[in-house]
């Protein structure tokens, strides 16, 4: 695909405006209430869907409230995170947003959310299950909760309804200042300490913190204090789920089908045979590394520029975000969407939306590396495999990762990941 986008004499920009009609907004049907659940990205996706349906139920959207997870543990407001001024201004001619419920539509509630109606909707929900179902309970009480909010809106929609997600996303959702400030000085010191590659930096997401590689029931040291550690953190995060009767946890049949998360040294392993050497500037963003003085010591001495955002700042810039995992995420994000290459080393919220937010941003094309993990495990589970075998197979996989940076998202895909050709048009190169 990409051959052919080069050879067409076009690029992709950003043209959201041109998807959205531009007239004075009826008067509101009432408030929506939704509580966005998960880590940064996953509330990103919550709040942009909450634009979405505000604007298809003709509500007044109320900021949304964040839902205080077992494993993110971060108390943040949508202030702390967000630009919230930013977020109302830029969606004023679109959809109506209010920092909180007014006096007196709260104290028809006892001026307790959770009085109000929460319509507990099913993820992927379609158009016309909001306009059947949630519309008359709107109308009738003058505001609505859904609860939680995750994933609570189809795919397919109709195309003003996705720019309006992408103008949500792209342009309405701007980290708080603090956020910004803090982010944009690490992508500065990024650049400086790149000097060997042009000022040019690779950023790798790396999943391999203790609650990752518990969820995975994945072995890696596979003695009895990891073990003890592991069944610990699962308890501590899911509290009983892997314990129910009936449920098998067979690590091997994981690894073999590429769900555990990749370990440092193996990240390392395969950047090196895709051709990066010990001279690349490497951003390494993640949360705490499941005990990291042992395993991100390989990686290190594989890639000696490496920088993470502990490295890169000074222990008094990072104390006022320290105990916040969405915003250190924030600052981690801001760094991977401004490098040259992005790794993904496990599925996940954030980099489906790195993903789809350089493409945004870099004219359709996002230079991203996607291992397919099956085929990388049979690779470092062989002991007769020699090195220069690796390093071909690996440089396949790079090449194919890079050929799929540029896509078109399908009927039912996600616009987070794919926001052409919903939110960006073909424009001649000048």
């Amino acid at each position: 695909m990409a051959p052919h986008y080069k050879k067409s004499g076009k690029r992709w920009v950003p043209c959201i405006r041109k998807r959205l009609t531009q007239s004075a907004l009826p008067p509101s049907n009432g408030f929506l209430v939704i509580e966005a659940n998960g880590g940064l990205n996953q509330q990103r996706i919550s709040i942009c869907d909450a634009v979405a349906v505000a604007s298809l139920l003709n509500a007044t959207l109320v900021s949304p409230a964040f839902h205080l997870n077992s494993v993110w543990r971060d108390s943040s407001k949508f202030g702390d995170i967000f630009d919230e001024d930013h977020f109302i201004e830029t969606l004023r001619k679109h959809v109506r947003v209010v920092k909180e419920l007014p006096e007196n539509v709260s104290a028809q509630f006892d001026h307790n959310i959770s009085s109000i109606l929460n319509m507990r909707t099913k993820a992927f929900s379609s158009q016309s299950y909001y306009l059947e179902k949630v519309l008359p309970k709107l109308l009738e009480l003058g505001a609505v909760r859904i609860a939680p909010f995750s994933n609570r809106l189809a795919n397919s929609v109709p195309s003003n309804i996705n720019a309006l997600r992408c103008l949500a996303n792209y342009e309405a959702l701007r980290f708080s200042e603090p956020i910004r400030i803090l982010a944009d000085n690490m992508v500065d010191r990024m650049i400086k300490k790149s000097a060997l590659t042009g000022g040019k930096y690779m950023s790798v997401h790396l999943r391999f913190e203790e609650d990752m590689v518990a969820f995975s029931c994945c072995i890696y040291d596979g003695d009895w204090k990891e073990n003890i550690a592991m069944e610990n953190a699962r308890e501590r995060g899911w509290r009983g789920k892997f314990r129910r009767p009936g449920r098998v946890i067979n690590p091997e049949a994981n690894r073999r089908n590429g769900r555990c998360p990749l370990a440092p040294i193996e990240v390392g392993m395969m950047l090196r045979g895709m051709g990066f050497d010990n001279t690349t500037s490497l951003y390494v963003a993640s949360g705490k590394i499941y005990n990291a003085e042992k395993y991100m010591t390989p990686l290190r001495e594989l890639f000696p520029l490496l920088q993470t955002k502990e490295t890169i700042t000074s222990p008094e810039e990072l104390a006022q975000f320290k105990g916040h995992s969405s915003r250190l995420a924030a600052l981690d994000y801001t760094v991977c969407l401004r490098s040259e290459a992005f790794v993904m080393t496990q599925g996940s919220n954030f980099p489906h939306f790195l993903m789809g937010h350089r493409r945004y941003l870099y004219g359709g094309h996002a230079k991203t590396i996607t291992p397919d993990k099956q085929k990388m495990v049979l690779l470092f589970d062989n002991p007769d495999i020699r090195w220069d075998r690796f390093r071909h197979l690996m440089q396949d996989i790079r090449r194919h990762s890079e050929s799929k940076g540029f896509g078109f998202r399908k009927h039912s895909g996600s616009i987070y990941n794919l926001p052409m050709p919903d939110c960006m048009c073909q424009q001649a190169e000048s």
